[in-house]
């Protein structure tokens, strides 16, 4: 089967050592046990062992919240991640709304010239809430330029200053009524809000959702419940590696219930959507048709071919 990874950043050795030590993260790093747990790796034995797992996309977000924490932003280590790799990497470039049109004119360079995919944003990090006035403009541009958003959100576990009611669900929907074209893609479940983000997501259809890390916290059979049912076409797999090794996580969706179809869907094919991405897959069922009509095409070609050169007297 093949995998659309929606959260997913490359563990090489800059990047183990940045997350570790940064100053929103360096204390839930320390209760993780995340410097022993990750190493370091090269690049090319990462996308070596993507491609082991049959992960044929990973999806890596920036994050800019430069303004309140005074950290540099990521997005040139994205950047650089995709054009090494750029048939594995997906990149979408991590904006600070409080930036203003500084912003925008991030937003619109990354897309246009420098081929990025999507948007990315942190609003719990920023200190705002997901539906205030500065986001809007963001929000706006991605409608323009046609790409899609991914909303962080989740209990922001030690992060100094972070208040996870910035981020819950029931403000997305504003978002989402807002925004009707943007693409919505809200990470880390909305977790705590389970049953809030279901809804949410049942009720917009722009609303897509990825789990990542909270699959198995209290209340997510929720979750699975929802995805086999009413939000079959909503939810996309995520690792959010290096926070969770993604073989691991690829393990733990090997064992969560869900329907064949829904698997499928959620491994691959809502991704795909979210991304534009629909003509790269074709259920194996619909190639052999294909495969079928073309041989009978040759055959008839060469069929032919021999029938008009026996009548010229080439062949006997």
């Amino acid at each position: 089967m093949k995998i659309i990874d929606f959260r997913f950043r490359p563990n090489t050795p800059e990047t183990v050592s940045g997350i570790a030590n940064s100053k929103m993260f360096k204390g839930m790093c320390a209760s993780i046990n995340f410097s022993e747990k990750m190493k370091g790796q090269p690049l090319e034995e990462i996308v070596g062992e993507l491609d082991k797992y049959n992960v044929e996309l990973a999806v890596i977000t920036g994050r800019d919240c430069e303004t309140t924490y005074q950290a540099k932003p990521n997005n040139d280590s994205v950047i650089e991640f995709v054009n090494k790799y750029p048939h594995k990497f997906i990149g979408f470039v991590g904006l600070d709304p409080h930036k203003g049109m500084k912003a925008l004119e991030q937003l619109k360079h990354a897309v246009t010239v420098l081929g990025l995919k999507g948007a990315a944003v942190d609003p719990y990090l920023a200190q705002i809430y997901v539906h205030d006035a500065k986001y809007y403009p963001i929000y706006a541009k991605c409608c323009e330029l046609n790409i899609p958003i991914v909303i962080t959100t989740g209990p922001a576990t030690l992060v100094p200053n972070a208040i996870i009611d910035h981020v819950a669900p029931r403000y997305i929907d504003f978002v989402a009524k807002d925004f009707p074209d943007l693409k919505i893609v809200v990470s880390h479940g909305g977790y705590p809000w389970v049953n809030e983000m279901i809804t949410i997501a049942q009720r917009n259809a722009n609303v897509y959702v990825e789990l990542s890390e909270y699959e198995h916290f209290p209340q997510s059979e929720a979750y699975i419940q929802a995805a086999n049912t009413i939000i079959s076409d909503k939810v996309l797999y995520a690792s959010a590696h290096p926070f969770a090794d993604f073989k691991e996580t690829l393990k733990i969706y090997e064992k969560l219930p869900f329907t064949d179809e829904v698997r499928k869907k959620i491994m691959y094919k809502n991704a795909a959507k979210v991304l534009n991405l629909q003509d790269k897959f074709i259920d194996e069922a619909q190639l052999k048709p294909n495969i079928s009509q073309k041989q009978d095409m040759e055959k008839m070609i060469i069929e032919s071919v021999i029938k008009e050169l026996s009548k010229r007297g080439v062949i006997g």
